[in-house]
């Protein structure tokens, strides 16, 4: 059977359409696919503020968990279009972080600073609150409204979110720095600076072994 001829008009159509689809392509390769590498959360301060800031924290007896409840503090969030807040800190702190339509991560590379672990699923990857969300109940936000607690849970200017994995993350539960600090004591300086900050910018109290246990990790940053 002979060979069906191609008319020029229709051959320049097709390249036309080619184009168009490797040009669309590659916007959307552009768009989902940026990731940033060695993110940190932000406004992690230096040591002498961290200082300053836990000098002035308010210290007092633990306040009770009673009438405590996550539901209390809504979370995540929508940010931006279809991304909530979970997305938002997983493609900040990843490495070429793929998102889908949906802004789920469905591929990249995350390195948890708590204990050193790099994981390419997010499925692997918790959101901490490094204050826990029961820690500021029992610190004053039990008396804050639910608009502000949400404010606090969903908190991406200030070192209050942090991707990391997720049994580390599990492990710390809603404990303090008395009782549990990053298995990587080479971050504890870094950890030590971020809950005084949140702390701090949140007008939360401390108990004296909180911040006697901060000031310990204060005490080995070099700056």
């Amino acid at each position: 059977m002979p060979e069906k001829s191609i008319s020029a008009p229709t051959v320049v159509r097709r390249a036309v359409a080619v184009a168009a689809v490797a040009a669309l392509s590659a916007s959307v390769v552009a768009v989902v696919g940026a990731g940033s590498a060695a993110a940190t959360p932000p406004g992690i301060p230096s040591k002498a503020t961290a200082q300053s800031r836990l000098n002035a924290l308010t210290v007092a007896a633990e306040g009770s968990t009673s009438g405590y409840s996550r539901s209390l503090f809504p979370h995540w969030v929508t940010i931006s279009g279809s991304c909530d807040t979970r997305e938002q800190v997983l493609k900040r702190d990843g490495t070429s972080v793929v998102v889908n339509s949906s802004c789920q991560a469905t591929s990249g590379r995350w390195y948890s600073p708590y204990d050193g672990a790099t994981w390419t699923a997010a499925s692997d990857v918790d959101i901490d609150h490094v204050v826990p969300l029961a820690e500021a109940w029992r610190s004053g936000a039990n008396t804050w409204t639910t608009s502000r607690r949400q404010s606090f849970a969903n908190d991406l200017s200030h070192p209050q979110l942090i991707a990391v994995t997720d049994n580390v993350n599990q492990s710390k539960g809603d404990q303090d720095p008395s009782t549990w600090q990053p298995p990587l004591s080479s971050y504890r300086c870094t950890y030590s600076k971020m809950w005084i900050t949140v702390k701090h910018t949140w007008g939360l109290r401390l108990q004296s072994s909180e911040k006697s246990a901060l000031q310990s990790m204060l005490n080995t940053c070099a700056s």
